[in-house]
């Protein structure tokens, strides 16, 4: 198979879909692997190294999407790429549709297969999704504790305290795997934290992990209010694989809150768990509502774009050589984890929470139908 990978356009994305590992990977299986000029510099990936892996070095990023059977990227196409893509073309990456009705549009629209990252499922995990939730929820708490900074607009408060004066309080919202790494970088930081949930077996198995300072909640609705009235830092970290995350911190909530307090919705690329986020970028990360700075960067991995590189390669690359091995179609027949991961084919959604999202059953398809 002809696999491309262009470069990521997406505001301030510096990840890339392939390494050099990767491309090797997939030459020494047989296939043909395109790689746009450039595409691996924000990951600190030269040319010759994806040139040594075995990968052919193209000048465009038309030209990879021409050359191209299977793209391989990290983000989902945006407003320029969406007349690169071809009927029937395989598109294996981050998708988050439900969040987005243009996107969503665009792809039905283009006929593309749309294999999401997001929604690969095996063993009740999310293999996929994991390795960039490690790094977004550790993310989380730094970008929470560098805002309470004075100078950023935050309340002054040094996150960790020093002698004699207490260490900031943390609450995060949802225990998976975003919040529980969240909670582990804040725990060893000092602070004090609260992380809430409504599984009461994963309460259980965070009680049994986490050291003293972290206290697991159940998030029934007076819990989230006690707790977000004491928070300086809030991280939602709420998740329903493939849907809109529901809005569990209210706009009304935020009076609760203090002054120059900092709310990091981790949750903002599957439309965001509090009603007054919206989605921004690295080069302008924040904004204030009713005196709380909202941290929503869409893409947070991609500040630190080589761990996250490779760490997402890790992940994907067995999936995706049986993608291209067997093709799109053969391949999720044969595999229960990336048949979940179909999002998209011939022109119909086959990922109910997308469909759901946006009122489109009209273009729904299971994927049993559109595999058989």
């Amino acid at each position: 198979m002809k696999i491309g990978c262009p470069k990521e356009i997406k505001n301030n994305e510096n990840r890339v879909g392939l390494t050099p590992n990767a491309v090797h990977a997939y030459v020494a299986a047989g296939h043909e692997v395109f790689v746009e000029e450039g595409a691996g510099r924000g990951s600190a990936v030269s040319d010759e190294e994806y040139m040594a892996a075995g990968a052919k070095v193209l000048g465009s990023a038309k030209a990879v999407w021409e050359n191209a059977e299977m793209i391989v990227k990290v983000k989902e196409p945006i407003e320029e790429e969406y007349g690169r893509m071809r009927e029937n073309q395989l598109l294996y990456t981050y998708f988050h549709f439900a969040a987005n009705r243009t996107l969503t549009k665009a792809c039905l629209d283009r006929k593309i297969t749309a294999l999401a990252y997001e929604t690969v499922e095996e063993d009740h995990s999310l293999p996929l999704l994991k390795p960039m939730s490690e790094v977004a929820g550790r993310m989380a708490t730094l970008m929470g504790a560098f805002y309470l900074s004075k100078t950023q607009g935050g309340r002054g408060l040094l996150a960790t305290g020093v002698t004699g004066v207490e260490a900031a309080n943390v609450v995060v919202v949802g225990g998976g795997t975003v919040g529980t790494n969240a909670a582990r970088v804040a725990a060893g930081l000092g602070c004090n934290v609260v992380i809430l949930d409504i599984n009461l077996k994963r309460l259980e198995y965070l009680g049994e992990i986490m050291p003293p300072n972290v206290h697991p909640l159940f998030s029934d609705a007076l819990n989230l209010e006690t707790s977000l009235k004491k928070a300086d830092i809030v991280i939602g970290a709420v998740l329903i694989p493939g849907a809109i995350a529901p809005k569990l911190i209210k706009k009304s909530h935020l009076a609760l809150m203090k002054s120059g307090s900092v709310l990091v919705d981790v949750a903002i690329d599957q439309g965001g768990c509090c009603e007054s986020s919206h989605p921004t970028t690295h080069s302008e990360p924040i904004y204030t509502v009713d005196n709380i700075i909202h941290y929503c960067v869409a893409n947070m991995p991609g500040a630190y774009a080589r761990t996250s590189t490779f760490a997402l390669n890790n992940a994907t690359l067995h999936y995706g050589l049986q993608l291209a091995n067997k093709g799109a179609i053969q391949a999720c027949r044969g595999n229960l984890a990336l048949k979940m991961g179909l999002n998209m084919h011939k022109g119909f959604i086959t990922y109910p929470a997308v469909a759901e999202a946006f009122d489109m059953m009209s273009c729904f398809k299971s994927a049993e139908s559109v595999l058989n």
